[in-house]
């Protein structure tokens, strides 16, 4: 039987940055309801029978591509949550490679260009969000990193599974 768990891709963020972005989410994340270290999402379902299709896209993209510049830009309320606000010209770019390649498999949601962001607390109320905002306003320094590659996971519910790693190693 196929294996019909949607796909999930996402960007690579540095080791170091992954490390204190994950123990921001576990210390603000609702402990019952979080089961992911940090990430950043670029698509939430692509199609599983696509599966060989995407990691032959993601292939052929990190060949090409060295480190992808970004910016950690501070706080986003999510409303019910707060993330780590992101940008990322050239992660848009390759984000929309990968959506042009799927046009007309995508999900509603896959299709609108994601905010780049890191998730760090959701699903609380807008009050408790709010007093992590004032809390962490001011903490979160700006700074410029480079995404290392892409992430690719089956969604199973609750645990995302991992298909595997592709590392930035082109010129591009």
């Amino acid at each position: 039987m196929a294996d019909d768990a949607p796909l999930i891709l996402t960007a690579l963020l540095p080791k170091d940055m992954h490390r204190w972005a994950t123990a921001l989410r576990t210390a603000h994340f609702p402990p019952e309801r979080n089961f992911l270290e940090a990430h950043v999402t670029l698509f939430h379902a692509l199609p599983a029978q696509c599966e060989d299709e995407v990691i032959d896209l993601c292939k052929a993209i990190v060949s090409e591509y060295a480190p992808v510049p970004a910016q950690l830009i501070g706080l986003m309320s999510l409303g019910a949550g707060t993330a780590l606000k992101l940008e990322s010209p050239a992660m848009r770019d390759v984000r929309q490679r990968i959506a042009d390649h799927f046009l007309g498999m995508l999900t509603q949601q896959d299709q609108h260009s994601p905010r780049l962001h890191v998730t760090i607390q959701n699903k609380v109320t807008s009050k408790v969000a709010k007093a992590l905002q004032a809390e962490l306003n001011g903490a979160i320094e700006p700074r410029g990193f480079a995404f290392r590659g892409l992430g690719l996971f089956r969604y199973r519910g609750g645990p995302w599974e991992a298909v595997r790693e592709f590392v930035f190693r082109g010129n591009h």
